[in-house]
């Protein structure tokens, strides 16, 4: 009920908004914001004591005017020449190489050294793949003794982390599965 009574309510604000906001700015001047009490008393006691100052204010004065016809703006360009022109500082050289930075592999710049027991990323990525074809060759100790690394941690890195493997299925073998399967379905609705 709730979601009836604001789309009502959003209809009935939104109804000839264009014509309401049209009306409101074809008039000549806007409608002042209310006063507050106290603003307003203090401003009936500022006219009873000084009554000349909207007469000051509703009359044209001619020194100002005289001044503003005085001004002209010129406008200059925002780059002096000695700055346009000066040669570049060769202790802070500009990048000649403006190409963007690629993308790193796997999403961060790799280290360029790796402390000793330790591997990077990559490295590790590759003795998995290494690990999973040919496990007789690329074994545990194989695999520490290569990277410089503790066997008990080259056996859970192979046994917690497995790199991807694509299974294609068979299409013949897919094929068959939906024969089957109409198969079955043909004979349910037979019976």
């Amino acid at each position: 009920m709730g979601k009836v009574m604001s789309l009502v309510a959003r209809q009935t604000q939104r109804f000839n908004v264009e014509n309401r906001a049209q009306k409101v700015i074809s008039q000549a001047k806007p409608k002042p914001a209310p006063k507050f009490e106290s603003n307003l008393r203090d401003l009936e006691r500022v006219l009873k004591d000084h009554p000349e100052i909207v007469q000051e204010q509703s009359k044209k004065d001619k020194t100002l005017d005289e001044n503003l016809r005085h001004v002209y703006v010129t406008s200059k360009d925002t780059m002096p020449d000695n700055v346009a022109n000066q040669p570049q500082d060769p202790e802070k050289p500009l990048p000649i190489n403006r190409t963007t930075v690629e993308e790193y592999e796997f999403g961060h710049l790799e280290p360029r050294a790796v402390t000793r027991g330790r591997c990077t990323l990559r490295q590790a990525v590759q003795f998995i793949g290494n690990h999973q074809m040919d496990p007789e060759k690329w074994t545990v100790a194989k695999i520490a003794e290569y990277y410089n690394m503790k066997e008990p941690l080259v056996t859970n890195i192979l046994t917690h982390f497995k790199s991807f493997e694509v299974h294609l299925p068979n299409k013949n073998l897919e094929r068959q599965r939906v024969l089957t399967r109409a198969a079955e379905t043909a004979k349910q609705l037979k019976e």
